[in-house]
């Protein structure tokens, strides 16, 4: 089983709806989210909006392949501009039945998931505003771009402070994905500018990465 993660442009969201349909997924969540373009770069494409939609499922092995080879057709994901999808092994589900749901009652083939990849998912959380600071230290390292989700902690009253991380408060939720060979240095980039003892309070760790699309040369 993945964790897949889309992440297109509005002007896509009713195709990823398609497609979802297409392959009867029984999970769909989609969260608005921002990318972290410059504005520079904005400019050049001749952008006006930032706005995301990432989009995250349940699928098996298959079923994820299926998944991104729709990507590619329907979406244009691989022309830049076009969105990116990828897939994050996922190690035990609870339940037989919550298995069953996700994986439509087929039999789920058991083998264990594929960890030796090319790209790794970049995960940083940090308090509001930290967007800027986490994307320039990223990039400084190699990174080429991001997506922002916002949310509120709820940690525990007792947690309140973490270093300078306020459990409680507005988050931003920055996601990279980078190559492998490049992730140790955007992680150290990233720690050095904008971690735990700075005022963004970020804490940044990564995910393998099993299925990609959408990253041009790279792919």
């Amino acid at each position: 089983m993945n964790f897949v993660i889309s992440i297109v442009n509005p002007a896509a969201r009713a195709a990823m709806c398609e497609i979802y349909n297409t392959l009867h997924l029984p999970l769909a969540v989609d969260i608005p989210g921002k990318g972290t373009a410059a504005e520079s770069m904005l400019e050049l494409l001749g952008i006006e909006s930032v706005e995301k939609h990432m989009f995250v499922t349940v699928a098996d092995r298959e079923t994820t392949k299926e998944l991104v080879s729709l990507h590619r057709k329907r979406l244009f994901t691989g022309v830049p501009g076009h969105g990116i999808v990828i897939s994050i092994p996922v190690k035990s589900v609870g339940g037989g039945k919550t298995l069953a749901y996700l994986s439509q009652n087929k039999i789920p083939e058991k083998r264990a998931p594929e960890i030796s990849p090319a790209y790794e998912l970049v995960i940083a959380i940090g308090n509001e505003g930290c967007t800027d600071t986490v994307m320039n230290a990223a990039r400084a390292a190699g990174a080429t771009g991001g997506t922002v989700i916002h949310g509120k902690g709820t940690g525990a009253k007792t947690d309140e402070k973490f270093y300078n991380v306020s459990i409680a408060k507005e988050k931003e939720v920055i996601l990279i994905v980078a190559q492998s060979e490049r992730k140790a240095e955007i992680m150290k980039s990233v720690l050095e500018k904008a971690g735990p003892e700075t005022p963004s309070g970020v804490i940044v760790f990564s995910l393998p990465v099993n299925e990609t699309a959408g990253f041009g040369m790279f792919e």
